[in-house]
């Protein structure tokens, strides 16, 4: 695959830059914009997207229009794109049921009188680690807790970004250690590793980035100590929610988790006398509310895959292995492999399936560890997924949330420091007892 385009020619630099260019028309048009006009708010991502879509289908030369098309509408119905859609639509109905329930309300109340004010932030964030690490996936922990972040805010009067930026931070913990999580089984496959030797790999990065993390919570939560306001609630609507969470660390699929969750809040909507219709509009409104986030799933799949289909990330593979010097060297071009390919394609898991055969390749040669460049591989591209405005985990916390996708952006202090703690990692080889050669040449 290493600089061959899907026809399994080598990829000149015009073809390369040019099919990657629809990614640097969104970020042009998306954040250069926002930037200008001062305001995240003023750009709708689905427009930046629409263009930039636009864009990669007029540049697909050698095709027939209908043919470009087909292959847009091929990346956006993708099968992993369209079971996403079925969660956004499950989310939407089960928050919005728990929101008009009163389940949201119950829960956050208790979260008031068991976390004293000023560790209410943080509270959130360990909760978001323990969540994910258990359930091995961010989606979940997402939709658990972003709807407590978001009341929790109202009624401590902070910014709800601030809050929602911390269960994203959280459940990228978990997503990124636990031993069910798809990122950490491919990535330990991919690199011919045992998950509990990743995983201790993997913990001398995750874990010192997220203490200091929950560290820099802690200070900034300290503002919220006298704002906060108490209400009586009925402890019974915490069901839902505790149903959600139960569920999900008993390993449970996803969409049956949900729908528990839904099944759950009605029981409890009839016994609190709301009508079967009331609680059907309820349901309504959620999924209606997913409505944008559904438009921009579909259409950032479709533009990546025409990013794919034209070569850009093999292209891309193709310039980062070209010079490589050494361990440290070998490394750095893991951590950007997958990092760029998640760029270009909004998911972790198929970024690593994507460079780990290659970065298996690379680690042996240059000596790398293969429990390192596998802790390397789910972490980095776990930071990138963390940080893209549209990467699912963002898309559904800010829809839930009614905040632009950029807005978490400047709280996201745990993918920030993780990332400065891999380059810290890779320059003073660090943990040390992965310091053996393994090089096969």
């Amino acid at each position: 695959m290493n600089g061959k385009n899907l026809n399994g020619k080598k990829i000149g630099k015009m073809q390369g830059w040019l099919a990657l260019s629809p990614i640097v028309v969104f970020l042009l048009l998306y954040v250069a914009v926002s930037v200008i006009a001062g305001d995240f708010y003023k750009m709708p991502i689905a427009v930046a997207l629409l263009a930039a879509s636009i864009w990669g289908v007029i540049i697909s030369r050698g095709k027939p229009l209908i043919k470009r098309i087909e292959i847009f509408t091929e990346g956006a119905a993708h099968r992993d794109v369209l079971y996403m859609i079925c969660i956004f639509i499950m989310a939407g109905a089960f928050a919005m049921l728990a929101k008009e329930t009163g389940a949201v309300d119950a829960t956050v109340n208790l979260t008031l009188l068991v976390f004293p004010p000023e560790y209410l932030v943080a509270g959130l964030f360990i909760a978001a680690c323990f969540i994910s690490l258990s359930i091995g996936t961010s989606v979940v922990t997402v939709v658990a807790l972003t709807p407590l972040a978001v009341e929790i805010a109202v009624t401590t009067g902070g910014d709800t970004a601030f809050y929602v930026a911390s269960v994203l931070g959280g459940s990228f913990f978990g997503d990124n250690l636990s031993f069910i999580s798809d990122t950490t089984i491919t990535a330990t496959r991919s690199q011919g590793c045992k998950m509990g030797d990743k995983f201790k790999a993997n913990l001398w990065i995750a874990l010192p980035a997220a203490l200091i993390t929950l560290g820099l919570y802690i200070v900034m939560g300290e503002g919220v100590t006298d704002t906060v306001t108490y209400s009586e609630s009925n402890y019974w609507l915490v069901i839902p929610y505790l149903t959600i969470i139960i569920l999900a660390i008993c390993g449970v699929n996803v969409t049956l988790v949900l729908l528990c969750g839904i099944i759950s809040a009605v029981i409890l909507g009839f016994i609190f006398d709301f009508s079967f219709l009331s609680l059907a509009e309820f349901m309504g409104k959620g999924i209606d509310s997913m409505g944008n986030l559904v438009i921009i799933t579909l259409l950032a799949s479709g533009m990546l895959g025409l990013i794919k289909k034209a070569g850009g990330i093999s292209f891309l593979l193709q310039v980062m292995t070209r010079k490589i010097h050494g361990s440290r060297g070998a490394q750095t071009c893991i951590a950007f492999l997958v990092g760029l390919v998640n760029l270009c394609t909004a998911n972790n898991t198929i970024a690593i399936i994507t460079v780990g055969s290659i970065s298996k390749d690379i680690a042996g040669k240059y000596g790398v560890d293969p429990r390192k460049s596998a802790s390397i591989l789910d972490t980095c591209s776990c930071i990138v997924q963390c940080l893209i405005p549209y990467g699912a985990q963002t898309l559904l916390a800010t829809s839930l949330a009614g905040i632009s996708p950029v807005a978490p952006f400047r709280y996201l202090y745990y993918p920030w420091i993780l990332a400065a703690i891999v380059g810290l990692s890779i320059i003073f080889r660090f943990p040390a007892y992965l310091n053996r050669r393994y090089a096969t040449t």
